[in-house]
């Protein structure tokens, strides 16, 4: 069986196609992107609209497909930005309809957790997901992927894209920092905000904001104090996790996970715990079709399916809303 996956919560619009053993047949996107400011979301969504024909025919292209070679199509459902997320439903549905093709809606946070599972050894992992608007520690127990912790307020790639924009990088913003990072060595005391298993970013937002006003500290060292810190919250919340859910498997996932240095801390980390750590490629841990594709595929098989009717878009959807049929 080969599905076609459609990925459009956020910024990118991606397509992959996968088949039933986990292989990637195809797996294209393309990305909005801004000189200054952060997603503006009527505009994502008209990039989205510009682009989807193209990328469509680039992934059949790629995976040397028609769509009659396709069986099933998949879709991110929730959660994510409506504008945004409305553009894809829209095109999964016309190519459903046009093509006869079965339709499945995915969880978007939970399609990040089992490409992970997919494409790395990791079996029965705790997911740490940092992604722009999410930040949770998450782990299947008792039928769903519970949430163990999580942000408070906004997501960890939100703060670096925030944290850009004050410094006048444009978006994205959370590569530009890893680049000033490497280059800082003098850690700036920041707010260390972890509050029972969740973890809060906007104090330390205010509080950048204000050391840059005092121009007292250099960009470099203010980007590597930032990361070292958060990550560092981002680990501790990880690390419980695991000691509550007796488990020995970490699992990073979303486009902040493509950071060096939190793969280096969460390295660390699982060495120290004698753990394993498992990071997919980069191009399955920032936000792809892919994962899209694997997640329809693996639900499908379990039973479920997705009319019409009922294919419409969650942007507010949690990750333990979603009934784990095929584990």
């Amino acid at each position: 069986m080969i599905c076609l996956g459609i990925e459009s919560t956020a910024h990118t619009f991606g397509i992959g196609i996968m088949d039933d053993k986990a292989k990637t047949l195809a797996n294209v996107k393309d990305s909005f992107t801004s000189k200054s400011g952060g997603i503006i979301p009527a505009k994502a969504s008209m990039h989205h609209v510009e682009c989807c024909s193209r990328v469509l025919d680039d992934a059949l292209k790629a995976a040397g497909l028609t769509m009659k070679d396709i069986d099933l199509i998949s879709f991110s459902q929730g959660p994510g930005l409506g504008h945004c997320l409305r553009t894809g439903a829209v095109f999964a549905r016309s190519l459903s309809l046009l093509n006869k093709i079965p339709l499945v809606g995915v969880n978007h946070c939970i399609a990040h957790l089992e490409i992970g599972r997919a494409v790395t050894e990791a079996k029965d992992p705790v997911l740490l997901y940092v992604s722009g608007a999410n930040t949770q520690v998450i782990a299947y127990e008792g039928a769903k992927y519970r949430i163990f912790g999580e942000t408070l307020d906004i997501g960890t790639g939100n703060l670096l894209d925030s944290f850009a924009r004050e410094l006048g990088l444009g978006f994205p913003g959370g590569p530009k920092i890893s680049a000033l990072a490497e280059k800082g060595n003098n850690y700036v005391e920041l707010p260390y905000a972890v509050k029972g298993m969740d973890v809060s970013f906007g104090g330390i937002l205010t509080n950048l904001k204000h050391k840059i006003a005092e121009k007292k500290y250099t960009q470099e060292d203010l980007c590597y104090s930032l990361q070292e810190t958060i990550f560092a919250m981002l680990l501790e919340v990880s690390e419980r996790a695991m000691a509550h859910c007796q488990k020995k498997e970490l699992l990073l996932g979303g486009g902040v996970a493509c950071n060096k240095r939190l793969k280096e801390m969460s390295e660390t980390m699982c060495r120290e715990r004698n753990a394993g750590l498992f990071v997919p490629d980069n191009q399955f841990l920032v936000d792809n079709g892919a994962q899209i594709s694997w997640l329809g595929l693996i639900m499908y098989r379990s039973g479920v399916r997705t009319q019409i009717k009922d294919s419409m878009i969650r942007p507010y959807e949690r990750t333990d809303d979603t009934d784990v049929t095929w584990r």
